[in-house]
């Protein structure tokens, strides 16, 4: 079909209905064939209560329904859940209730049982909404008289049959190679899911080989093409000139084709300081709605691919919007005023000209940090920007001041950068918006990422309580309560290495409280590792609804207090769709919004000023305006930039992975120290070498004794000989083998853990062995 179920209950309402024909029009469906797939599918949505038919033939969806929708997530191992997209409670999907549903595929579930204290809800697949695979990675195998593709994402739990013409594909004995498949045919009944070989791809081919491959296998190998445009040119009108203001532009990233990034002017005041973030202006040169909107809507984020970049605009708009030193360039600015204790108290938005001055880069930066306090001379690499050396101080100041304020509200700062490996190229740095993890990047003063990313996040806390103040939409990013249970977890790990933490009975304690107590411990990076686990995902939600004048000081004081729970990102829309629809928002603000009741009115409101909305008395905009700006902020936008972040995230996690294999393969026979990160009851996980590249040690491999997992403890303990393999200790083990393409290295213990300890004898019983040698 030419559209999924989700983009036919997108046209259909709880109040009026639809007509069918109307339907066919909106879809683009013009033939037979397609109008005769929309009534096959209407009447089926129809019978299982999906939609609503009139007695006059309308269609709308029902006002009230047990059908939730969700998002399937198995794993290898064929168990599945549910993950609701409104954060209820996940859904347990016993496999003869998938309905051919697969990993990844947006579903609606109907819950057939209740869940108990420790039991999840169960429930069934009913409908099918869209489609997470439409092609994979696979290899080719003969099984009787069919030839099969055989998914290597394992939480496929389905093969897909191939035309005998694909025959050409099956791998000899050894295999160079992997297949792209492309889906023909999803399950259906008795019928299997069938496909077709697309090409073949290289298992080494090299970096640009094993790029291909990764963007196959999170299904990102499509870009969407774009108009040849750089969008409209940005109003000379209303600009505030600021070409005199010395801004610096911090460029972590190298690459030529990198997103562009804002400039930055701080000063120093009462104790605090005033910053100024210049962000570049793409929200005005997009015409909401137009054909480049909606190719920067599909392609959803820049992505990083090492030492290559996808980026989000087209070339034209980036060379159009990107900042340089020495050139004049427009922008969307806010003027922030930082108190003594790193609390934002003041800001102002406006539209700007700019003209930065200069480029700090890392080796400006490493170069700072080795400049003795005192020295008079100026190292080579910071003469370009010698003139710029108290403001770059400030600038760290000002970081740090932030960081620090956020701490104290409980933010959760994890020092977890990537190795630091030449093949990774920009991703080494710091994401600049500090929003791609589930936590805050600690402070590095050799990242000029890690400088700039505090500063965006507090204009984007700024910008969050402006729109909440003014009752604008946005998409805003949202996170849940860390896992409470994943926290205990971390603080018995902690105890059972003899750090300073005590549990009491009122419940688990804070990740804030836990980074306290293991900030200074030799095992900080595994702890934090696994306190990683514990917190959840970031989300986008739409929020267009207007907020209670009651609930806009609190909403203010949420945004200002809670960094990372509610943000409405604007600052970063060179890299994030998200971002550019905020910031589209708020050139709306400024350039069409109504700043006083009637033309005859003298006075004007500051509308980019802190605290407008409470002198306004007046729609900010027109019926149609509103409308339009509504018409951004919506459910269907946000569900396609949620899904395409999880790609995006995925894809960086396995890049990261295959270039950590890689630089294994060379260490296969060779002896390495690594350091214990993880311990399950089938053994343990150590990171070797420079790269950190994690292998495991399988249980069955320590062949000198009977082991027991001590899951409070986190260690693994001999039965005779007591010894012990814990988190954090010290191994020597020897790498036995790598398998780049599914991110595998089998390691083997050389000798025992370099603490040499052995657990005294004790009169308890022991727990029953989940594993034997």
């Amino acid at each position: 079909m030419k559209f999924t179920v989700a983009d036919l209950l997108d046209q259909l309402s709880t109040e009026h209905p639809s007509e069918p024909d109307q339907l066919a029009k909106i879809l683009k469906l013009s033939n037979k064939t397609d109008k005769a797939s929309l009534e096959l599918a209407v009447s089926s949505l129809v019978k299982i209560g999906v939609i609503e038919q009139t007695s006059e033939g309308g269609l709308t969806r029902p006002q009230q329904s047990d059908l939730i929708d969700a998002r399937l997530r198995c794993s290898s191992k064929g168990f599945c859940f549910a993950i609701r997209d409104d954060g209820g409670e996940d859904i347990y999907i016993r496999d003869h209730q998938l309905n051919h549903a697969w990993n990844g595929d947006r579903v609606l579930v109907r819950v057939t049982r209740d869940g108990g204290r420790r039991r999840s809800p169960e429930g069934g697949v009913q409908c099918i909404l869209e489609r997470a695979t439409q092609s994979l990675l696979a290899q080719v195998e003969q099984q009787s008289e069919q030839l099969l593709a055989a998914p290597l994402d394992d939480r496929v739990l389905a093969g897909i049959e191939l035309p005998a013409e694909d025959l050409k594909h099956l791998p000899g004995d050894e295999v160079s190679s992997v297949v792209e498949v492309r889906i023909d045919r999803y399950p259906l009944a008795q019928h299997a899911a069938a496909g077709h070989v697309v090409r073949s791809l290289p298992l080494n081919g090299g970096p640009a080989a094993d790029r291909d491959l990764l963007l196959t296998k999170a299904g990102l190998q499509d870009r969407p093409a774009a108009p040849r445009s750089s969008g409209k040119n940005p109003a000379t009108k209303g600009r505030v000139d600021l070409t005199e203001q010395p801004s610096l532009l911090l460029k972590g990233w190298t690459q030529e084709d990198a997103p562009g990034l804002p400039a930055v002017h701080v000063e120093a005041m009462d104790g605090g300081c005033r910053l100024w973030v210049h962000v570049p202006s793409v929200g005005e040169r997009i015409g909401i709605g137009n054909s480049l909107d909606a190719c920067l809507r599909d392609r959803g984020e820049a992505l990083c691919l090492g030492q290559v970049w996808q980026p989000l605009l087209t070339p034209a708009l980036n060379k159009a919007t990107s900042f340089s030193a020495g050139s004049e360039a427009d922008a969307i600015s806010v003027r922030l005023d930082i108190s003594a204790n790193g609390e934002v108290s003041n800001w102002e938005f406006m539209l700007s000209s700019v003209r930065p001055v200069a480029d700090v880069c890392a080796e400006q930066l490493i170069a700072l940090a080795e400049r003795k306090p005192k020295a008079r001379s100026i190292p080579a690499a910071l003469k370009p920007i010698k003139d710029q050396l108290g403001q770059l101080e400030t600038l760290r100041f000002c970081s740090t001041l932030l960081l620090e304020h956020e701490r104290i509200n409980g933010v959760v700062q994890l020092n977890l950068c990537p190795p630091q490996l030449e093949a990774l190229g920009d991703l080494r740095s710091a994401d600049p918006s500090g929003l791609r993890h589930r936590w805050v990047d600690a402070f590095n003063p050799l990242d000029p990422h890690a400088f700039l990313q505090p500063l965006l996040r507090a204009a984007d806390r700024a910008w969050t309580a402006q729109r909440l103040d003014l009752q604008l939409p946005g998409i805003t990013i949202e996170a849940d309560e860390p896992d409470g249970s994943v926290l205990t977890d971390v603080a018995k790990t902690a105890i059972a290495l003899d750090l300073p933490l005590e549990l009491d009975d009122d419940g688990s304690p804070s990740a804030s409280e836990l980074i306290q107590v293991f900030k200074d411990s030799s095992q900080r990076r595994v702890l934090e590792q696994q306190l990683s686990h514990a917190l959840p995902q970031l989300c986008l939600v739409a929020s267009k609804e207007a907020t209670p004048a009651s609930a806009v000081s609190d909403g203010e004081e949420a945004a200002l207090s809670s960094p990372k729970t509610s943000l409405t990102p604007w600052t970063c829309a060179t890299q994030h769709y998200a971002h550019l629809v905020n910031q589209q928002v708020i050139v709306a603000l400024l350039t069409e919004a109504k700043d006083r009741p009637t033309v005859r009115h003298k006075t004007r409101l500051k509308l980019g000023l802190k605290g407008a909305g409470a002198d306004l008395t007046w729609p900010l905009f027109t019926a149609s305006q509103e409308e339009k700006l509504n018409g951004l902020v919506n459910e269907r936008t946000v569900q396609r930039l949620n899904s395409r972040r999880r790609q995006v995230l995925e894809l960086e996690k396995d890049l990261l992975s295959m270039i950590q294999a890689r630089s294994a393969q060379p260490l296969i026979g060779q002896q390495v120290e690594g350091h214990i990160s993880g311990v399950q009851s089938y053994g343990f996980f150590v990171e070797v070498g420079e790269s950190r590249v994690e292998g495991l040690v399988h249980v069955s491999s320590l062949n000198d004794d009977w082991y027991e997992y001590r899951s409070r403890q986190n260690r693994l303990v001999g039965r005779k000989n007591r010894q012990t393999y814990q988190l954090g200790d010290t191994v020597q083990v020897r790498v036995i083998n790598v398998d780049v393409l599914r991110n595998q290295i089998d390691l083997e213990v050389i000798s025992q853990g370099s603490n040499g300890s052995s657990e005294p004898e004790s009169s308890e019983p022991l727990p029953v062995a989940l594993s034997e040698r």
